[in-house]
Order: structure tokens, then sequence, then C-alpha cells
């Protein structure tokens, strides 16, 4: 399966089904599963972003708990969209319209980028340890640990 490694609280915010567009400055051709991985590192500031806060909360987590070094959920990663306009607090993302609210605090819609839209997330019973790549990577504990 491939995976992805991004830094916490965004996986964690993927894994809970709160964030479904998953902000890159590159696209990709894959369409299929992904594992989603928590990368060793927690943006400690971001933690404190009211939104994000307020939602990590809610599911009883705090900067200090959010799993790191570890597979956290699966996802199919549906299409690939690039931010087409970014202004006045709204992004325009081809193939979606806009991105508001929450969706919108918990990404990075630079004109430009691009939005990797996610469906079906399945939160892991517990994350599974696994050293994490840059760009997509091949998550060999794959079959074994999520069938």
């Amino acid at each position: 399966m491939k995976a992805i490694t991004i830094k916490q609280p965004w996986a964690t915010l993927i894994a809970l089904g709160e964030k479904h567009l998953e902000t890159r400055s590159w696209q990709t051709k894959h369409r299929g599963e992904l594992a989603i991985h928590a990368g060793k590192q927690v943006d400690a500031e971001a933690c404190e972003i009211p939104k994000i806060k307020e939602v990590l909360a809610r599911h009883g987590y705090t900067v200090n708990n959010l799993p790191t070094g570890a597979v956290v959920a699966t996802t199919t990663l549906i299409d690939c969209h690039k931010v087409t306009l970014m202004k006045k607090g709204k992004a325009v993302v081809s193939g979606i319209g806009y991105v508001e609210g929450n969706e919108l605090a918990f990404g990075w819609y630079d004109e430009g980028r691009y939005a990797w839209q996610l469906g079906g997330i399945k939160q892991l019973p517990q994350p599974i340890p696994a050293k994490g790549l840059l760009s997509l990577w091949n998550w060999e504990g794959a079959k074994a640990n999520v069938d």
C-alpha cells in the first residue's frame, strides 16, 4: 500500500475524519489506497490554532498525546485537484469548488498548490509504528496490520 508521511496535527485530523483534503505543493498520479503516516514532528504552534485545538480536544488529543512515527489511518486517494484561486478567505479548487470553514483552516491553499481528495478514511484502532519517508512510499506493514 502506498503511504504518505504527514506532520502532526494534520495526520490526526485526517485520521479523525475532520480533514478530507491534504494540500501539497506537488501532484500525484496515484489513485487508490493510501496509508496516513504521522511523522515524528509535531507542529506545536499549529496545535494552538483555535480551530485545530478545538477539534483535537473534542477527540481527546492535545499537543502532548498525538501519535508520532506511526501509521494512524488508511484512506482512498480519490483525486488530485489544483488550487486555482485564493482570496477573501476562500479557496477555489478545480473539480471541487469553494473550500471554506475547517477544511480551509486545516490546509495550505495558495494558488498553484494541490488538494488531494481523500475518501473512506478509517482510523486504525491503534497506531502502527513505522518509519516514514518523503514523497509517496510503500508501507510493507499494510497487509499484516490492516486486513
